[in-house]
């Protein structure tokens, strides 16, 4: 066992320039993932007028916002069973089959047929498309955080931090091909094929992304334990490792709130409650959001020298502190709307830059997929896919434009607790020195 360990590439300070083209391409369906998060948000009104049509505008966008909510609640399932394959025979064939369908899906939403011409079939195909690509998105990004930590686990912060520094753009993606079809296509012929042309390049993306991804090889550290695989890892890890579940949920709780609240919630909130110019809002956002990546990087690159949980805490308190001064500014207009986008963008990045890593610490490697997976789906169910719903029926029933900053709050004094605890239960991934050695 010490010399294949010694052997492993994996124990180098440094990682090659095939190490970086492999954690790249193990991005890739993170950023993937949050291009069509946004992707369908920003066109809802559009695909509910095509295909969920109402004589009541209301009921049709809620229809929409229903199939995009199927897709978050497939993503607890596909992830248990991705994740079982994963944890069971290995991560590649899942890691690299879950985006082939997901991109799949992804085309196919962008060709369905309008309720004119299928009717009924038509919404029904969309809403299967849906479900099909959220079951396969559970085990997507789980899949690439297990893949890089067990490819470069000395630098686990950096790689995580550069996954979802590439998640992160992902949004910026979708903001800009917004922006660029809105601007270029006609007017009249945006709802009609604005949002089919948005679908049809993620799914071609994604297609690119399974072609490239064809040359990666098995996890090293799985090859190495795959003899001591788990036969049932979601039974084993219920069995051993329920703490570190609840740990992880609760450790991720202040991630996912503000995910949902600022890349989903956020530009209905800026346009139809504080009237603010749609444009603009989209135009500040996407300044926020490269800032945001820049600033998960850095915190990345931080936390193979501050212990990232230490990283995490100045997140959340941040988060804590200014949640309900950073509505309050918005609300006024005091602070000019960019510049409140890029602030909340750098405070989230220590979070986002640091969760990953503590996530993958908690779980050993025999069932480290099916832990990131569990913990991960479940935490953005409950926090992130909830957030707009929770935060517009706050400012319904409390009047205050700034209550969603009450649920951002909670969220992260949540996250806070749990990071008292990642220490005791972690040493998966980051081992100290001694062990190490």
């Amino acid at each position: 066992m010490m010399s294949n360990a010694s052997a492993s590439p994996s124990p180098s300070n440094r990682i090659t320039a095939a190490g970086w083209r492999i954690v790249l391409l193990a991005s890739l369906g993170g950023t993937l993932e949050f291009y069509d998060f946004v992707i369908f948000g920003v066109f809802a009104r559009d695909i509910a007028a095509a295909v969920f049509p109402n004589e009541s505008p209301i009921v049709s966008l809620m229809a929409a916002f229903a199939t995009f909510a199927a897709g978050y609640l497939a993503r607890p399932l596909g992830g248990i069973i991705l994740s079982h394959y994963g944890d069971r025979y290995g991560r590649r064939q899942v890691f690299l089959w879950s985006v082939f369908v997901m991109s799949a899906a992804t085309l196919g939403m962008g060709l369905v047929p309008s309720y004119a011409q299928w009717g009924v079939a038509a919404s029904a195909l969309m809403v299967i498309l849906r479900l099909l690509q959220g079951f396969c998105l559970g085990g997507e990004l789980p899949g690439a955080l297990t893949y890089v930590v067990e490819t470069a686990p000395r630098i686990a912060p950096l790689v995580c931090g550069v996954v979802f520094a590439c998640v992160t753009m992902g949004v910026a993606v979708a903001t800009a091909v917004s922006l660029s079809v809105r601007t270029w296509l006609d007017p009249a012929l945006v709802p009609v094929y604005g949002w089919r042309i948005a679908f049809i390049l993620g799914g071609l993306g994604g297609v690119l992304s399974f072609v490239l991804r064809r040359s990666l090889e098995e996890s090293p550290e799985f090859e190495r334990m795959k003899s001591l695989a788990s036969k049932q890892p979601f039974g084993d890890l219920l069995r051993t490792h329920k703490t570190q579940v609840l740990v992880g949920c609760a450790v991720l709780a202040g991630t996912a709130c503000f995910n949902g609240l600022y890349f989903s919630h956020m530009p209905a909130y800026l346009s139809a409650v504080l009237q603010y110019d749609p444009r603009q809002a989209i135009f500040s956002q996407t300044v926020g959001v490269i800032t945001s990546a820049i600033a998960i990087l850095a915190t990345g690159w931080l936390g193979d020298r501050i212990a990232p949980r230490h990283l995490l805490r100045l997140g959340v308190t941040l988060l804590l502190v200014f949640s309900y001064p950073f509505y309050l500014a918005l609300e006024s207009r005091s602070v000019n709307l960019t510049l409140l986008l890029v602030l909340a963008g750098l405070a989230a990045g220590f979070t986002n830059g640091s969760f990953a890593v503590l996530l993958t610490d908690l779980f050993p490697t025999r069932i480290r997929f099916t832990g990131v997976a569990l913990v991960f789906n479940v935490s953005f169910t409950l926090f992130s896919g909830t957030a707009p719903l929770v935060a517009t029926s706050l400012i319904g029933e409390t009047g205050r434009n700034a209550s969603p900053a009450f649920l951002m709050i909670g969220s992260a004094i949540l996250a806070l607790a749990g990071s008292l605890w990642v220490e005791r239960h972690g040493g998966n991934v980051m081992r100290r020195p001694a062990a190490a050695a």
